[in-house]
């Protein structure tokens, strides 16, 4: 059933009421939709810290939200590189010296179609280890402080999850006998969405004060594909970018937005475009099918994930 709550246009950032006062932390925040998403925020007197791989991307992001918004616009960055967990845990330290409050973590960054197996230096395939064991370890050390904020976790999803196996493959999940780009990507968005909803599980049983949303930005001309897919995708998907079945990275941004900011948005659910194929159109309550919630599975991925990264939860 079509979400029309936010009525025929969906969800716009014409919402949104002043957010001064508020504190955001986005992941992949200086291109694409996590760069838009904290423009803004930024337009609406939030103050955005953002978790980036690339200093000199970053240095030149500020300059730009700075020429922007002002000299006095409340944007900074951490460097952080979701590959290196060891490089989370020192901008999750930094943050939490730094911060004294969040009101939302927004998980946005992510690889993609990453042509040939590549490992990360804590030997995970490389959009796992990126997407899902980075954030992972990203979102329990930042838990408590977002708690103390009554804050909530946005993970940004991908209408990927539908395609691959629809399951992870806890046999080999670096994927060593059958390695290919989209199966594995789709597992790794898989794998951060049962990560949320396995989250959302443990706070309702810990009585915890977290909101815990799912989104996806729909397809938009944001960089993920150009910078980690292979020739034949990038190609493609340069070609895709000129017609009207993808939206801007602006447009990507709302899901993200909307979930880190509006009230009473249902959690068990993947919020996105509800147009055509719901990959553009107007942002709600999209469809979620339910292998993406599989209790049994999602408590196993809890587990293994816990132990690929030598991080235990205190939810």
């Amino acid at each position: 059933m079509k979400d029309t709550r936010f009525g025929p246009k969906g969800w716009t950032p014409e919402r949104l009421g002043s957010l001064a006062g508020k504190t955001f932390v986005i992941t992949g925040a200086n291109a694409g939709a996590g760069f838009q998403a904290t423009r803004i925020l930024l337009s609406k007197g939030a103050k955005v810290v953002m978790l980036n791989r690339s200093a000199e991307k970053s240095i030149a992001a500020l300059n730009e939200l700075k020429e922007e918004f002002g000299a006095s616009a409340d944007v900074s960055f951490v460097r952080m590189d979701l590959a290196e967990l060891a490089s989370v845990r020192d901008a999750a330290a930094q943050l939490l010296e730094n911060i004294p409050q969040i009101d939302a973590l927004i998980c946005n960054a992510a690889i993609a179609q990453v042509p040939t197996q590549k490992l990360t230096v804590d030997g995970f395939e490389s959009q796992l280890g990126t997407n899902h064991y980075g954030h992972f370890v990203l979102c329990g050390m930042l838990f408590d402080r977002i708690e103390a904020s009554t804050g909530r976790i946005v993970v940004v999803a991908s209408l990927g999850y539908k395609l691959g196996i629809r399951t992870i493959q806890f046999d080999d999940m670096n994927w060593d006998k059958n390695y290919s780009a989209n199966p594995v990507y789709s597992q790794s968005k898989l794998a951060q969405m049962m990560f949320a909803y396995e989250l959302q599980d443990r706070v309702k049983a810990a009585n915890k004060n977290v909101n815990v949303y799912v989104c996806h930005p729909g397809a938009s001309a944001t960089s993920l594909i150009s910078t980690s897919g292979g020739p034949v995708t990038r190609l493609a998907w340069w070609l895709m970018t000129k017609t009207p079945m993808v939206q801007t990275a602006e447009k990507g941004a709302y899901p993200e937005v909307m979930c880190a900011t509006e009230n009473e948005l249902d959690e068990r659910a993947l919020h996105g475009p509800t147009g055509r194929m719901e990959a553009t159109g107007p942002v709600g309550k999209g469809t979620l099918q339910p292998h993406a919630y599989d209790k049994a599975v999602m408590t196993r991925l809890w587990d293994v994930s816990e132990k690929a990264t030598g991080f235990s939860w205190s939810v």
